[in-house]
């Protein structure tokens, strides 16, 4: 299969007339990207374990009503069940709001960065670290896989 088929094997090389902090600064931009992908991964979390917990709040009251204490169950679903965990938000609407003010913006800046500096390439930092650790000839420290 040819490259052209599998550019992850050999798009993330350095072009031609990038220098060495240009590459280093493009770089921690991706290592900044990846943290905050791990931070909506978080918030992601936080959005399904919210939903989840207001599910079993539910589950709750129905349980409590049917054990004969429907004061309790009462209080529960008007309180809790279905309430906002920030004013005026469930947490889908924090995930959208982030998405849009935050996460996409950020990751537009670096796709342009990319664009402009490295000819569109990712992970050209983390390609050139993998040559650098590498054992060459070792097997399991090949280059890019066979073709």
């Amino acid at each position: 299969m040819s490259e052209r088929h599998r550019p992850w094997l050999e798009r993330d090389r350095r072009p031609d007339g990038v220098d060495d902090d240009t590459v280093s600064a493009v770089g921690k931009l991706g290592e900044a990207v990846e943290w905050i992908e791990r931070a909506r991964g978080r918030l992601y979390d936080f959005h399904q374990m919210s939903g989840h917990a207001d599910l079993l709040l539910g589950e709750a009251a129905d349980e409590l009503d049917e054990a004969g204490h429907g004061d309790l169950a009462d209080r529960i679903r008007t309180e809790f069940v279905g309430r906002n965990v920030i004013e005026g938000r469930w947490t889908f609407q924090i995930v959208e709001e982030y998405d849009a003010t935050y996460w996409s913006p950020v990751r537009d800046a670096k796709a342009a960065t990319e664009r402009q500096l490295l000819d569109g390439r990712e992970h050209v930092f983390e390609s050139e670290m993998k040559e650098d650790r590498r054992t060459d000839g070792r097997r399991h420290h090949e280059s890019r896989p066979d073709d």
